[in-house]
């Protein structure tokens, strides 16, 4: 089976990031296709990059990149979870993404974006830097607007859910895929 890991992408106070991250794996693991797990940003203690060797090398001195190198090496694939903040992703994000190299490689990606008008640039920016990562980027996304999905609480409209499963399916299909070349 392969492990997806859901990534909430923001470490903000009151992020809506955590409500919307736990519905995407509550409708994942229903799924039973897979091992989901979600993997908080905020539980990793990141800051700002630190490391003094290039992430390449995989020569990592403190014990938050090697519990993170750790986390993403163990996935086969991802679901990022995104708010979109001036037109792009949150730095926090940005910057694990910087702190490794080889551990995304060969892996799948889909997407789960949320704001103003359901996150389109963040995603886009995202599936730029992935790309020179070696992350596969699945085309079907999701987004969630602020103005019709957070409307007391986060309630997503029903065609959500049909959305995310065909993230969810191409996710799977190209982490599978990848498989023989992460070894």
């Amino acid at each position: 089976m392969l492990r997806v890991g859901i990534i909430l992408g923001s470490t903000r106070p009151g992020r809506n990031g955590e409500a919307v991250a736990h519905w995407v794996r509550d409708l994942a693991v229903k799924r039973g296709d897979a091992e989901y797990e979600l993997v908080d940003l905020k539980d990793y203690g990141l800051g700002n990059l630190d490391e003094p060797e290039h992430p390449a090398t995989g020569n990592y001195r403190h014990e938050h990149t090697r519990r993170w190198s750790a986390k993403i090496s163990s996935l086969d694939a991802f679901v990022i979870v995104t708010p979109e903040y001036n037109n792009s992703y949150p730095g926090a994000l940005k910057n694990a993404l910087d702190f490794l190299y080889a551990e995304w490689n060969n892996k799948a990606a889909g997407f789960v974006g949320y704001g103003v008008d359901g996150a389109p640039r963040a995603i886009s920016h995202l599936r730029h830097v992935l790309g020179l990562l070696s992350v596969a980027t699945v085309s079907n996304q999701v987004g969630l607007s602020l103005h019709t999905d957070f409307t007391d609480g986060f309630r997503p409209a029903a065609a959500h859910e049909d959305r995310l499963n065909l993230v969810l399916d191409q996710v799977l299909s190209w982490g599978s895929v990848l498989r023989p070349l992460r070894g």
